[in-house]
């Protein structure tokens, strides 16, 4: 089994650091910073990627593979710096937000994919997991509330 105790920690920071983040500030003095506009979730095959995405999810996918989802705005984002030994280092990974995270893992695994870390409390910042797709696409659930991610206490 893989030591993920570094991989946590550098999650927890960004995720924390993330969701705490201020708003983006205006620039009167300029463009808007470019804004992230598209996103894609590759895949061997579509058909198996867009039931997983609609099954867990409710996503609507057209026989295309396009899809349009709701989106916190701004989109909050970080980078973060993973031990290489620890984890994958070159990745994106999209956060979703969810009503309950064990319920949603179970989804995740009855469909096909796989959990990575399992729900995880990081006091005074949010309730993170992460998992893999049936395509092997890392991404993250945020454990969400009345819009809003919940925050466990501080200890």
């Amino acid at each position: 089994m893989k030591p993920w105790g570094a991989v946590a920690a550098a999650l927890s920071m960004s995720v924390s650091m993330v969701l705490g983040a201020a708003p983006m500030p205006a620039n009167a003095e300029g463009p808007m910073p470019a804004p992230v506009v598209f996103f894609d979730i590759a895949a061997p095959s579509l058909a198996p990627q867009a039931a997983f995405y609609h099954e867990v999810f409710d996503w609507q996918i057209a026989p295309s593979g396009a899809f349009s989802v709701p989106v916190v705005s701004p989109l909050p984002g970080t980078l973060r710096v993973e031990p290489a030994n620890e984890g994958p280092v070159t990745e994106r990974v999209l956060y979703i937000g969810v009503p309950d995270i064990n319920a949603t893992t179970a989804k995740i695994v009855a469909h096909g994919g796989a959990i990575v870390f399992p729900r995880m409390a990081i006091p005074g910042a949010v309730i993170v997991a992460l998992f893999k797709d049936p395509a092997g696409n890392r991404m993250g659930l945020v454990e969400m509330a009345d819009g809003k991610p919940i925050i466990p206490p501080a200890h």
